[in-house]
This record gives structure tokens, C-alpha cells and sequence, in this order.
């Protein structure tokens, strides 16, 4: 396949959608598949809802997912301005060309008129769909509506009959009667153009090989073959990604999860295995692989395995597949990634504002080992060891009284526990679990019960890390201290 060029062509409005950045995503794969260009093309031509706030989280969310644009706002190239709204007077030339060519008329119908034709459709059960009534207008009547204010659009005269039909590289042939479209605006009274208008003329004087896009707008693409068509334009490749649904197979939305990429950021997801789940949304490389890399992704991509049936957001995998790249991290990789985020004074995912910042690393990567195989996000990690950092261990006696055991008999065995933790010549976890597992037959009670205790007493937490490795990290002092405070609670 040669020279590729592909656009993500984002409309910011709001937040960008996840399925918004998966066809980014894409686009991107494509290009680098085939050493093409991949461009950034901003469609602000909606004024009205212009967000700036949303254009920028469209580019963080590209630049954190690492992909990267060759062309498009700030870089440049040789086709832009890449802003559409800079594109204007383009759209406009395009549209008085069309008109000159009797392919496109003025339209001086009015919004009400417009409402009053859809309300006697309705009455007489017809579709609702504009009828035309613009073509017969002489220049005359459109320059004393122009003259009285009347808002003057530009239309698109489409053919009365006769079959539209493309080839979509992942559905194969649509076809559609033309009799099935009206004649449709192109230029606003504004003088700003049309979706439809705007992206065929950027997509052909940018010289978009590839159009990839989500389905919806499949309804929508027999009107841009028709202005393809009376502009004398070769059409690109239509490439039609499937949509994107929640668990329950509805239209994703938060209710199913974050739907922005930016959401999982701030939750703690690694930007590499969201590349990789989101590129299995609607494609796969042909076998049960999930694990992948960018590069094993870009070669085995090809148009023809991208699925025609919607794909399906499962969080759960998405958390699992998380978690398996976090274990892929060295420690000292680890602790870069989480040592932001335990400092952060956002105590929401940080440790504590009472804890001394900035952390001591050689601390920090004794207790990552006794974490990493259990988490599933990097923001999980501040309540998974805030305990060795703060000594404010809070605690119930209910907690500390060993299962089966009055208070008194708890007493006696936690004081035991002191001695061990007392007496014991090396504090290393193998000695420690050793001289507690002969505690506990010695006591005649399960390990378990113990356990379970100790693990309250030094962390205050149902479920910590490994008990013996938690002590040895802890230290001597701060385990005698803990169990100590254990014991006057319970008294």
C-alpha cells in the first residue's frame, strides 16, 4: 500500500470519546504500517460550541497514548492551515464554483418554513425531507431575500434518480437510491460549511487516502460520494470502524466507566495498555493473542481484520490487562511511574499530607515487590501501603482479638508475638514467619488466626501485603510499637 495519508479529523465540542481516540488510534496504526502520514486535522467549524478546553484534551490524550501527528495545528505541512475555521474561504469557493456549475443552488427557505414543510409531512405520514422548493428560486428572489436579511444557505442538487454505492473496506459494497436523499445544505447561512462539504474538500486537497471512521457515518457517505462526484474528486477508501458498547451491550456510557481517555490517566492506567486494549476494540490479530506491543500491533494490523460487529468495553479486562503491564515494569520503572502519585497533594491518591515528602526511594523499593502482583492501577498503591508510612494505624478490638479467642488469651499471645519480635537475632522475613508458625502450634490455633490479628495490628487492613515481608520492611521498632498499641486496645 503506498502513499498513505490518514487524518483524525475531531470535532471539539467536549471531551473526546473514547471510541473518538480508538479510530485516532487506527488511523495511526495505518500510517506507521505503511511508513504514510498521519494528520491532525481540527474541525472547528461549529463556532457556537467551539471548546478550547476540548481541543486540548484532544491533543493531551493523542500525545499521552503516543500518537504522534505528522502533520496539523502548531507542526504544519504542506496542506494547511489544518483548523478549518482558518479553511473558510476555501469551503465558500468550492460552494460559488458548484453553483456556477449548476450542481449546487441558493436556498432562501426559511427555519420556519422549513418547520412548517416538516409538520404537514408528518400530518400526511410522509418522511420528513426538505422538497426542493430552492431550486426553482431566480436570482432575483435571492438577492431581495438577501437584501431583507433572509438567511441564504447553499444546496446541493442531488440526482432524482439512480443508485450511490461504495466499497467499504470493512463491509464491502452499500449501495443506496438516490431518491432516498434530499437536497442538502452545504454552506450555512453563515458562509461556514457543512460537515459534509468541509472534510471532502479538506480530505482531497490534503490527499486522504484512507477515511477512517465510525459507522454512524455510514448513513451520511452517499452524501459525500454525491459531492465527490459533482466536484470531479477520486474517492478515498472508506474504512467504517464498529461502535463501541458497554458490558450490557448498550451505547457506552458512564455508567459502564470513564468514557474519556484522560479518565483513565487520572485513575492509573498505563497510557501502553490502553493502546493495547483499545486497538482490540473492533480488531484482532487473527488469533487469541491480547497481549501486545505497538510494534507487534503495527505489523500484524491489516484493514481486513477490523470486525464489521460492534465491539464490546470490558473493564475488568481492561484492569487485567493493566495490571500485567505494571508487573512488566522493573521496580526502579515502577516507582518513576508512582512516586508522582504518592507525593501528589491530592490526598485523594496520595499518601497522607502529613507524611514527609519528597520519599525516601530506597524505602520505597523495599515495599513495591510486596505489592506489584496485586495491582491493577497505579492510583491503588497509596491505600495499599500508606501503613508503612503512617503510624496512625487505626484499629477495632473486634480486629485484634484473635478468632476464637477471649481478649485475655489475645493479650498473652500478642505479648508472646513481642517477645518473638523482641528476641529474634535477624529481622528477615523467613526467621520471622519460622519462629511464629512454631508459635502457633506451640498455642494449638490455626496459623490463620494469628494472622489475621497481626496483620491488623501492623497495617489495619483486611487484606495487606504479605505478612513476613510487611514485618521485615516495617522493621523491628515499628512492629513491637504497633503490637504494643494493639494489645492497650484490647485491654
Amino acid at each position: 500500500m503506498k502513499n498513505v495519508r490518514v487524518r483524525f479529523a475531531p470535532s471539539p465540542t467536549g471531551i473526546p470519546h473514547i471510541g473518538n481516540i480508538r479510530t485516532a488510534l487506527f488511523a495511526w496504526i495505518l500510517a506507521k504500517k505503511h511508513n504514510g502520514k498521519f494528520i491532525l486535522r481540527i474541525e472547528d467549524t461549529d463556532q457556537n460550541r467551539y471548546d478550547p478546553q476540548s481541543e486540548l484534551a484532544i491533543i493531551e490524550s493523542m500525545n499521552w497514548l503516543g500518537l504522534a501527528w505528522d502533520e496539523g495545528p502548531e507542526i504544519g505541512g504542506n496542506y494547511g492551515p489544518y483548523r478549518q475555521s482558518e479553511r473558510k474561504n476555501i469551503y465558500i469557493d468550492i460552494a460559488e464554483k458548484l453553483i456556477e456549475s449548476g450542481k449546487a443552488y441558493y436556498d432562501d427557505t426559511t427555519p420556519e418554513q422549513l418547520e412548517s414543510l416538516r409538520k404537514h409531512q408528518k400530518e400526511q405520514k410522509l418522511p420528513p425531507r426538505y422538497d426542493g422548493r430552492g431550486r426553482k428560486r431566480t436570482e432575483e428572489q435571492i438577492k431581495k431575500s438577501r437584501e431583507k436579511g433572509v438567511p441564504i444557505t447553499v444546496r446541493l442538487k442531488v440526482p432524482d434518480f439512480g443508485k450511490i454505492s461504495f466499497i467499504d473496506k470493512v463491509r464491502g459494497k452499500i449501495e443506496i437510491d438516490a431518491k432516498e436523499i434530499d437536497d442538502f445544505v452545504i454552506l450555512k447561512s453563515d458562509n461556514m460549511p457543512t460537515y459534509h462539504l468541509a472534510h471532502v474538500v479538506d480530505d482531497h486537497l490534503m490527499k486522504i487516502s484512507h477515511v477512517i471512521r465510525a459507522e454512524e457515518w455510514i448513513s451520511s457517505t452517499p452524501r459525500h460520494i454525491l459531492i465527490h462526484q459533482a466536484l470531479n474528486y477520486s474517492l478515498p477508501e472508506y474504512v467504517h470502524v464498529p461502535l463501541i458498547l458497554g458490558s450490557d451491550k448498550s451505547k457506552l456510557s458512564k455508567r459502564h466507566g470513564s468514557t474519556s481517555v484522560l479518565e483513565y490517566k487520572k485513575q492509573g492506567f498505563i497510557n501502553d495498555a490502553l493502546f493495547n486494549f483499545l486497538s482490540l476494540l473492533g480488531w484482532s490479530p487473527g488469533d487469541d493473542r491480547e497481549l501486545l506491543s505497538k510494534e507487534e500491533i503495527i505489523s500484524e494490523f491489516e484493514l481486513n481484520k477490523i470486525n464489521s460487529s460492534s465491539a464490546i468495553f470490558d473493564l475488568n479486562k481492561l484492569e487485567w490487562m493493566n495490571g500485567v503491564y505494571i508487573r512488566g515494569y522493573s521496580n526502579k520503572e515502577l516507582i518513576e511511574k508512582i512516586k508522582p502519585i504518592l507525593e501528589s497533594e491530592n490526598e485523594s491518591i496520595g499518601l497522607p499530607k502529613s507524611i514527609k515528602r519528597p520519599l525516601d526511594e530506597s524505602y520505597l523499593i523495599k515495599i513495591i515487590p510486596l505489592i506489584k502482583e496485586r495491582i491493577k492501577t497505579l492510583n491503588e498503591i497509596s491505600e495499599l501501603i500508606d501503613f508503612f508510612y503512617d503510624n496512625n494505624i487505626k484499629n477495632t478490638v473486634e480486629n485484634i482479638i484473635i478468632k476464637k479467642l477471649d481478649s485475655s488469651e489475645t493479650i498473652r499471645i500478642l505479648n508472646k508475638s513481642i517477645n518473638i519480635l523482641n528476641d529474634i537475632k535477624s529481622f528477615k522475613s523467613e526467621l520471622l514467619e519460622s519462629s511464629f508458625r512454631n508459635l502457633v502450634e506451640i498455642e494449638k490455633i490455626k496459623p490463620g488466626q494469628l494472622f489475621t490479628s497481626l496483620r491488623f495490628a501492623l497495617s489495619g487492613k483486611k487484606i495487606a501485603p504479605p505478612l513476613f515481608e510487611t514485618m521485615e520492611v516495617l522493621g523491628r521498632a515499628k512492629c513491637i510499637k504497633r503490637v504494643s498499641n494493639a494489645i492497650m486496645l484490647v485491654k
